[in-house]
């Protein structure tokens, strides 16, 4: 159904007009391919998200930010905070680019109905843009937290503003909304900090909140990966200079490798041992550590341990986080090097004073650790406290000259009593993440689909009846329309002619892993020369219902894209060493096709609109990839095209 009504940006969709881009799925606010800002007039052969219609223009009064009024002004402050702010590099080159264009007028309102209201007579029946209202919203709720906001917001000399975001909002915060603010002429506070991350993707393709595809919050709980593991894996993999990949398997390897065997352990390790009775350890009292500067070992890690905390505060001044984080691991890698080469087990025994130095050091490492990832798992810093029963005390980082304390092992007291030690993490295994992957796959949507689907099969499952009364229980599932049912296989054309009796049809024999191969009637004469049909692998639908055509019946489809105006056709194919025969699946469906699909049901053509190529050229169902044995089926040139 056309629609009748002003389209917000997003809706508009068009071929980018930025030169050596031409991305085809560009938004009208937006392009995600090359990052460029545009407004919906921009693109070319635009078109509605929704019901996939040419849009027209429509005469309309707006109000606009005179953008190149400021441009003085502007770039006085974007100059200046870069440098002095350690702007990001990403950063810098988003807002030299809208700079090297030459500023325009922006426009800030629109003819919707959701949004903020214009207080403005003549422009009541609009809206602000969402990207000049939203960052306002950062000075409201100030205000509506405190009514001393101003304190914060009216303050330059004595508030620093840090920001932090995705690569695709920078020209928001580094041009549109400081020339908000410095057009009023107020003394506001403006941002002197951006840290701009690259894109996180997700295992095949990208995080999508708008699609629901990856994992996202209300996902997590229902895991039982613990919050602090999330954070540090997100942080640890914080695309800060390129886009990064989350991955199941990589999740597993950072928490099995570097949180349980390197911190997690060295942290158990040391207090374990310390709280082991007298005559073993230490019945959970830190040792004394007499005679300090003859322990060549300690005075080497404690030299570490000092530059590695500069590195730290540095990389944390300068809002590299990742680099922090990382940087604070190596500590903790450090003390268990250090753990291992003293043999402290036997120093327990054969020189109990080094012992004692060598455990009241590396338990002040466990304080240092807790201190230092405090900013990225705070929780766990809470537990670490708990099992040294101590306070965080950020000071007790520095002496008393003012210089970082190169001695680890006068964090904390002897004598001082810890309280119960007890592992931090947990191994993930292989049975897990597989589970983890199969459970999350797709989009929310799909999920959602997945689960009322086992929820009816559970019920039936349940039901006690008699065969006479109520129908059987596949009967009461086909109700139930997944990808799942759909029979497609890898196919190789073994022979292919025009038909005899209709110009635009082939027909082709194709091998689909049985006995016989099967006859298929396909209508790609104008698109497909004969010569390119010969002896390829393709994706066929092997159970829909047999139907003749001209007189030749066609027991199977071809799989084709065709772009949005069906000018151009393109066969969907799997990768050449994809197995002939092989069903195509899709990550969390498990391939139960029916025998032969009811044409009754509609099940292809509900599950047909869904089908579609992607702009990297991936055939999917919604955001799920056709897949084989041998990885993802694409096609030759067709971005999000319609697969039928």
């Amino acid at each position: 159904m056309k629609l009748d009504t002003f389209l917000a940006d997003r809706l508009v969709e068009g071929v980018c007009p930025t030169p050596g881009c031409n991305y085809d799925s560009a938004r009208g606010d937006q392009c995600e391919k090359c990052g460029k800002l545009l407004n919906p007039t921009e693109l070319r052969d635009p078109r509605c998200k929704v019901c996939r219609t040419t849009p027209r223009i429509r005469d309309t009064d707006h109000l606009f930010l005179e953008l190149p009024l400021l441009k003085d002004r502007l770039e006085e402050y974007i100059n200046k905070m870069s440098v002095a702010g350690c702007w990001s590099q990403n950063a810098i080159q988003a807002t030299n680019a809208w700079l090297k264009e030459g500023l325009r007028p922006r426009c800030i309102t629109r003819d919707l109905k959701w949004g903020v209201p214009v207080p403005h007579e003549k422009y009541k029946d609009k809206v602000f843009y969402v990207w000049f209202d939203a960052p306002i919203g950062y000075v409201s709720i100030t205000s509506c937290y405190t009514p001393e906001w101003e304190k914060w917001w009216k303050n330059p000399e004595k508030v620093e503003l840090f920001q932090f975001m995705g690569k695709d909002n920078v020209p928001f915060h580094t041009v549109m909304f400081p020339s908000t603010l410095l057009g009023t002429g107020e003394p506001w506070t403006l941002m002197k900090t951006i840290s701009v991350t690259e894109y996180l993707n997700y295992e095949t393709g990208k995080f999508s909140k708008s699609k629901g595809v990856g994992v996202f919050g209300n996902d997590v709980k229902d895991t039982d990966i613990p919050v602090e593991v999330w954070r540090y894996y997100l942080l640890t993999n914080r695309p800060e200079v390129s886009d990064t990949l989350f991955t199941w398997d990589d999740l597993q390897a950072k928490v099995n490798s570097e949180l349980l065997n390197n911190l997690g352990n060295f942290v158990n390790r040391v207090l374990s041992f310390i709280a082991k009775p007298a005559g073993s350890g230490y019945d959970s009292c830190i040792p004394d550590t007499p005679d300090v500067e003859s322990h060549p070992l300690t005075n080497a890690l404690a030299g570490k341990v000092e530059k590695l905390v500069e590195q730290y505060i540095e990389a944390m001044e300068k809002v590299k986080l990742k680099l922090g984080l990382k940087t604070a691991m190596i500590i903790s890698g450090e003390g268990n090097a250090y753990l291992q080469e003293s043999q402290f087990w036997k120093l327990y025994k054969e020189d109990p004073s080094s012992c004692s130095l060598v455990m009241r050091t590396a338990a002040g490492l466990v304080y240092l650790l807790a201190c230092l990832l405090e900013p990225f798992m705070p929780t766990f810093t809470i537990e670490v406290l708990k099992q040294l029963n101590l306070p965080l005390d950020k000071d007790s980082l520095s002496d008393e000259k003012g210089d970082l304390a190169r001695k680890p092992w006068l964090f904390i007291p002897s004598g001082h009593k810890i309280g119960t030690p007890k592992p931090m993490f947990k191994e993930i295994d292989d049975n897990k993440i597989k589970n983890y992957r199969n459970k999350f796959a797709g989009s929310q949507a799909d999920r959602l689909e997945k689960a009322e689907a086992k929820k009816t099969a559970d019920q039936l499952k349940k039901m006690k009846v008699s065969a006479k009364s109520e129908p059987k229980p596949k009967a009461a599932t086909e109700a139930a329309i997944t990808i799942s049912r759909l029979d497609i296989r890898v196919g190789l054309i073994t022979k292919a002619q025009k038909h005899p009796d209709a110009d635009s049809l082939y027909v082709e024999e194709i091998d689909v892993g049985e006995p016989q191969p099967r006859t298929v009637v396909s209508g790609l004469v104008k698109y497909i020369p004969l010569e390119e049909m010969q002896n390829r692998k393709v994706c066929v639908l092997c159970n829909l219902k047999p139907a003749s055509m001209r007189g030749i019946k066609s027991h199977a489809m071809l799989l084709a894209a065709n772009n949005i105006d069906g000018s151009k056709v393109e066969l969907v194919e799997p990768p050449k060493s994809a197995v002939v025969g092989e069903r195509v699946t899709f990550p969390g469906f498990e391939s139960k096709p029916d025998d032969l699909l009811n044409p009754k049901k509609k099940i292809w053509e509900t599950l047909q609109p869904d089908l579609r190529t992607d702009s990297g050229l991936v055939a999917r169902y919604k955001d799920l990839p056709f897949t084989t044995s041998a990885g993802v089926c694409v096609v030759a040139s067709i971005a999000d095209g319609s697969i039928r």
